[in-house]
């Protein structure tokens, strides 16, 4: 087998090389991967010089390593797989998925206040109702970009709903998105584009959490700010950094997971054709999906000590990075691994994370996959993908930039 180079973003944009973590989890589940030259573009804003890391692509050892944060730190480096500048990383480690026990459990007990199970069930409703408005729009037209008249939009229009934002600054979240997700991709990246994009939605967090102090609504912005956990609430930097990272987890993932859903498909037409017929498929549907397009690619943790995992010994201060597409196609764990089986059950895939960092917005994002596939397989049952899928050049997401689809135009 012929060695990927899984430090160069540009491997994934050409797709995830499923063929090579197959000979990974068998030969070298734990591999070093030697760091490759930067684009000077990137070089620039990463301001640092890149490490190598070791890539983990078993499914059991993603799990250990996701289980124990005395071992494997998403603090101590963040959970970025590039190396950052000590004052990059101390601002990072305001978001939640860069701390550690007991700072992330504090805060994600706070947070957990604004996704219980009567914010998520009060959303249904109007998540049908928006999936509802974005077929009505593309239903005309007979063609379209899914992922800008139909992937991005859910999940932008039902963040904005949820946080409390108006309806109409969606545009400026998905920009403000691509640019910080983006940074490495020829299209977005620049000198100062990701940096810039921080700022502003800095910016306009600060500016909504003011709003919503002086005037509180029933939104997730209002029950944050108002929320404690051992008297203590969150202050506006804590508010402003979590706000971020809710608009850019809420959006990338669940956007990426419903393109690569129409992908998957359009490209095996009998699961879509059982779908269709059976919608009560959905629920099963909608983890096979999770499982089959692995929305994230990778997440970083740092080693503490001296230790190993997988029998591979990693020294202190080593990077270790998990690939989750590959964990999801691991044929110890998933029958026919690289089959796209609606009806998969069991199917315990890691498109969430695994333990204290699973993800917080899982069932929203499901409940998004759902009502947004039901829409399309009911009013526009011919849909499907009709010309070149472009993907974003990122080691991180797994993530497509456009892709066009027709079906027969509906009055």
């Amino acid at each position: 087998m012929q060695a990927v180079d899984l430090f160069d973003s540009a491997t994934f944009e050409r797709g995830i090389p499923h063929d090579y973590f197959a000979w990974l989890r068998e030969h070298e589940p734990v591999h070093w991967q030697a760091p490759s030259a930067l684009r000077p573009d990137v070089a620039i804003i990463l301001e640092t010089e890149q490490r190598g890391y070791w890539a983990v692509s078993r499914y059991r050892d993603i799990v250990e390593i996701s289980l124990d944060q005395e071992r494997f730190s998403s603090e101590r480096g963040t959970v970025l797989n590039n190396d950052l500048t000590e004052e990059r990383m101390a601002q990072l480690r305001l978001w939640m998925i860069n701390q550690d026990a007991p700072r992330h459990t504090k805060l994600r007990k706070l947070i957990n206040k604004g996704f219980t199970k009567r914010v998520i069930e009060r959303m249904d409703l109007h998540i049908r109702e928006l999936s509802a408005g974005i077929v009505d729009r593309v239903a005309p037209k007979g063609e379209c970009d899914f992922v800008t008249e139909v992937a991005s939009e859910l999940p932008l229009l039902v963040i904005a709903e949820l946080v409390g934002c108006p309806a109409e600054d969606r545009d400026k979240l998905f920009a403000w998105s691509n640019q910080m997700i983006g940074f490495e991709d020829p299209d977005f990246a620049n000198e100062t584009g990701a940096t810039d994009a921080m700022g502003e939605m800095f910016e306009y967090a600060g500016h909504l959490a003011k709003l919503r102090r002086d005037d509180p609504q029933d939104d997730l912005t209002s029950v944050l700010l108002d929320a404690e956990v051992d008297g203590e609430k969150l202050d506006e930097l804590a508010f402003n950094m979590f706000f971020m990272l809710l608009i850019l987890a809420g959006n990338e993932t669940t956007r990426n997971a419903i393109s690569g859903g129409m992908l998957a498909l359009s490209e095996h037409p009998d699961q879509r054709s059982k779908l269709a017929a059976d919608l009560s498929l959905l629920p099963s549907a909608t983890e096979e999906i999770l499982r089959y397009v692995s929305p994230v690619i990778s997440m970083r943790r740092t080693a503490t000590r001296d230790t190993e995992i997988g029998g591979q010994k990693i020294a202190e201060n080593e990077k270790v990075v998990m690939f989750y597409p590959s964990a999801n196609r691991d044929p110890e764990i998933f029958d026919r691994p690289n089959a796209f089986d609606i009806q998969r059950d069991p199917n315990v895939h890691l498109a969430f994370g695994w333990g204290p960092h699973f993800c917080l917005g899982a069932n929203l994002a499901r409940a998004e996959i759902r009502t947004i596939f039901a829409e399309l397989l009911t009013r526009l049952p011919d849909i499907e993908v009709s010309g070149p899928v472009s993907r974003l050049r990122s080691g991180t997401v797994n993530s497509i930039k456009s892709m066009p689809v027709r079906f027969s135009p509906v009055a």
